[in-house]
């Protein structure tokens, strides 16, 4: 794995904690919990490491933020609007880029509700302020600057968000957002807005007509669209009326484990017949299947394996949608926020403390490449889904 150019940077150290901003306690960026590497032989070690240099790994979700070790801070944490990215933690993690939701659906400067506009800019431009300040991480906005960042021994930082919901009824948000750097967008989150419909609303009416001329405006601006939290009528309502192939950014397959968060066949099938991509989640407790009810990377993997043999391996990657330090605390803390209880529904599963084998950035995409390789994925293929399929998406997306 080709060794990436960080310095020791970390996040807003440019200014002074304490008189600048709150300084908060956070969690342990590495080692948090113990490493666990997918078992394989040297041999397959030396496969893997080359799979890394030679071609370009992307994950299409993530949040590559350090929460607070105290998480009953977190609210007040999120309320100083800045983030502390995982430098050290990325600069191990194999990734040559990553698509960052930050966490907006919490940016709560101004409201306990969230998704406001003021508090999204806000969110997004104190991010980029401390990105400016080092040289490892870049802000990708086209292909050619995910491509650079591998050959110069970065990472490029795609801004990204779950939903649309503070443009409100204002079309031209999208353009500002573009313009700030904004490459990829979600319809809805689970709760509906001026576009359709997340996958909490008890009824879904698909897209409105507000939410028809925004898809075409996304795809004039080439924005990304992304649909993992939206009802399955938007979703499949986005997918007809965008020009361009569409993005299930962070999800798996409903027919392994019956989730409103998870995707049923038929739009899994529409996303893959338009060109576009689903990357499998592994957030806690979401990627379980009624035959591995422990949530670790092998039930991951299954949800993998079935979007692949249903669609082709072109159309399915990896949207591990993970970050730096307790998600399950994180998620207990925040859900109402992010709707879990409707995410889950009714089913029963043994609950976990972390995801073994993907639990953090850094552990992520070297095991996945590692179960790969142990069950036995061509090197062409192996290419295609830590990124390769997710670049020919932006070819035609992006401009």
């Amino acid at each position: 794995m080709k060794k990436k150019n960080y310095n020791g940077y970390k996040s807003y150290q440019y200014l002074e904690p304490g008189v600048d901003y709150k300084e908060f306690k956070l969690a342990k960026e590495i080692d948090r919990v113990p490493e666990y590497k997918v078992p394989v032989t040297e041999q397959e070690e030396k496969r893997v490491q080359k799979l890394f240099e030679e071609n370009i790994t992307i994950s299409l979700h993530d949040h590559m933020f350090i929460t607070p070790e105290n998480l009953d801070e977190f609210m007040e944490f999120r309320r100083w609007g800045r983030d502390f990215t995982g430098y050290e933690g990325l600069s191990k993690s194999g990734l040559d880029a990553f698509f960052d939701n930050m966490m907006d659906g919490t940016a709560m400067i101004t409201s306990r509700a969230g998704w406001k506009w003021e508090d999204v800019i806000f969110d997004l431009g104190m991010r980029l302020s401390d990105i400016a300040h080092q040289d490892m991480v870049i802000v990708g906005k086209t292909v050619d600057d995910i491509v650079q960042a591998k050959e110069n021994g970065q990472i490029a930082f795609i801004p990204s968000l779950e939903a649309s919901t503070m443009i409100e009824n204002e079309l031209d948000r999208l353009d500002v957002l573009y313009g700030l750097g904004v490459r990829s967008i979600g319809i809805a989150y689970s709760e509906g807005n001026s576009l359709g419909a997340g996958l909490k609303e008890p009824g879904d009416g698909g897209l409105t007509e507000f939410g028809r001329l925004a898809v075409k405006r996304m795809n004039k601006l080439g924005l990304a669209i992304d649909i993992s939290h939206s009802g399955d009528k938007t979703s499949m309502d986005t997918i007809e009326v965008s020009d361009k192939p569409i993005f299930i950014t962070h999800s798996g397959a409903r027919a392994l484990w019956d989730s409103k968060r998870l995707k049923p066949d038929d739009i899994i099938k529409a996303c893959a017949e338009k060109g576009g991509v689903i990357g499998i989640e592994a957030a806690p407790h979401t990627t379980i299947t009624r035959d591995q009810r422990v949530h670790t990377i092998d039930s991951f993997m299954e949800h993998f394996e079935y979007c692949a043999n249903l669609v082709g391996i072109e159309h399915v990657a990896f949207g591990p949608d993970v970050l730096f330090g307790d998600h399950v605390g994180l998620h207990n803390a925040l859900a109402g926020a992010l709707s879990i209880s409707a995410a889950h529904g009714k089913n029963e599963f043994e609950k976990v403390e972390y995801v073994k084998g993907i639990e953090n950035p850094v552990e992520a995409f070297p095991n996945i490449v590692r179960w790969l390789v142990k069950h036995g994925y061509s090197d062409e293929d192996i290419s295609k889904v830590i990124g390769g399929n997710i670049l020919r998406v932006l070819d035609e997306v992006w401009y």
